[in-house]
């Protein structure tokens, strides 16, 4: 996740409305802009950020640069069965890891389940590569995403796909 401009991903950011109790979930593979300002944002606001991060070897690394009370840090594997832990929900989930092309059907049907009715779902795609954007667009909505919408000029490397969990929708 290079070259992401700290101006932009603020604006990407008030995509989140001032609310109560709001809890964000993000997947990562690195340590990235956007992880410090949603980690900022949430301290900020007083919401939960949950990192999830496919990367074992940045664990410790992240825990000692993102500490707080807001933030909760841990190494999460994607083929796990299910991804609802504690019976958590999420308003915001963000996606920035590579997820692997085998991996993504499984992916958006886990993560359903930890989204909150009209919860959104935010994943980072690399730019002009239009047959993974399409795929992805593809695969959410046969995963009962709907309100599917691409930004495609706010980062110069990166497309981003905004989809809503919408309630009653999807298993």
């Amino acid at each position: 996740m290079k070259n992401l401009e700290k101006n932009k991903l603020k604006t990407l950011l008030s995509i989140i409305k001032d609310s109560p109790s709001l809890d964000i979930a993000h997947f990562t593979d690195q340590d990235n802009l956007l992880v410090e300002l949603l980690n900022n944002y949430c301290i900020e606001k007083d919401y939960t950020y949950q990192l999830n991060l496919l990367d074992n070897s940045i664990e410790e690394s992240m825990k000692q640069k993102y500490n707080s009370n807001n933030t909760s840090i841990r190494t999460f594997q994607l083929q796990r069965k299910s991804y609802l832990i504690q019976a958590k929900q999420y308003d915001f989930v963000f996606v920035t890891a590579n997820i692997d092309l085998d991996m993504e059907s499984d992916f958006l049907k886990r993560i359903h389940q930890i989204i909150r009715n009209a919860g959104q779902l935010i994943i980072f795609i690399k730019k002009e590569d239009y047959k993974l954007r399409y795929r992805w667009i593809e695969l959410l909505e046969e995963h009962n995403y709907v309100a599917t919408n691409t930004i495609d000029n706010l980062c110069n490397d990166y497309d981003i796909v905004i989809t809503k969990k919408m309630h009653g929708w999807g298993k």
